[in-house]
């Protein structure tokens, strides 16, 4: 045998050696649940988990990812009554799943828990609710977060989702293009107009970030959207360092275009 061909039966022999060493270990320790202790054929969501979150299909609005209601007819237009009525600064929205007590707990996890591992989780539930946008995305931004907010939680998890995702897809990860220049205070119970005037002018995009964002469709990534003012402000900083449009994709939204909008 050439010695070209012992090195590729060694380096098969490796594989598989490395493979049922694998095996081995998952039987020993297999992977475990985000949600819980219980193992699982592969690390993600126990079975009952993922029963009760509620996984947004096609239709949708294209304008803010809300479920229509299917009733077996045509749809008369791609986009809801609300975002025909008010139209958002990001062009497009996707959800992966409905904001509700189930997707909640495990936002909650990820977000206050210090539990990062629901990131890639997330990223791949946007990467299949968001496909068209992803594909049509020149670069991936997280929402960000203020210095002292994120000293505060360790990680943004907005780019715990966005980072993987942009990997996954082969587009440019713009993990400091856009920044928040003021810390603002929790949107959590303020109202929709409350909210849009915590974030007001909130946002920016760096000067170096610019000539990233220049010319470029961006899809900007955050968990949840509920009335859309932070969206809203990423956006309007985007689109004003010269992005060509924004799209955004969320884990969850609340279940009603109207919350969103109004």
């Amino acid at each position: 045998m050439q010695d070209g061909g012992w090195s590729r039966a060694l380096k098969g022999a490796g594989l598989q050696l490395r493979r049922l060493g694998r095996g081995a270990a998952d039987l020993i320790l297999p992977p475990m649940a985000h949600d819980s202790r219980e193992a699982t054929a592969s690390a993600g969501l126990t079975p009952g988990a993922w029963s009760r979150v509620i996984f947004l299909e096609a239709p949708v609005c294209d304008g803010c990812g809300a479920a229509f209601e299917a009733d077996g007819g045509a749809f008369a237009a791609d986009r809801c009554a609300a975002c025909t009525a008010r139209p958002h600064a990001f062009e497009r929205g996707r959800a992966a799943c409905v904001y509700d007590e189930a997707s909640r707990d495990l936002i909650l996890r990820f977000k206050h828990g210090d539990q990062p591992q629901f990131g890639p989780l997330f990223a791949r539930w946007i990467s299949r609710a968001a496909a068209d946008l992803v594909a049509q995305a020149d670069a991936v931004a997280p929402t960000p977060l203020h210095p002292s907010r994120l000293l505060a939680r360790r990680f943004n998890q907005a780019a715990e989702i966005a980072r993987p995702l942009a990997r996954w897809a082969g587009r440019d990860y713009l993990a400091d293009a856009l920044v928040r220049t003021r810390p603002t205070d929790s949107q959590g119970g303020k109202s929709a107009r409350g909210r849009r005037q915590n974030v007001r002018a909130a946002f920016a995009v760096t000067e170096a970030g610019a000539r990233r964002v220049r010319g470029r469709r961006i899809l900007l990534i955050d968990d949840v959207l509920t009335t859309g003012a932070t969206a809203e402000a990423c956006a309007a900083a985007l689109l004003k360092a010269g992005a060509r449009a924004v799209d955004l994709a969320v884990v969850a939204r609340v279940r009603s275009a109207r919350e969103v909008i109004m």
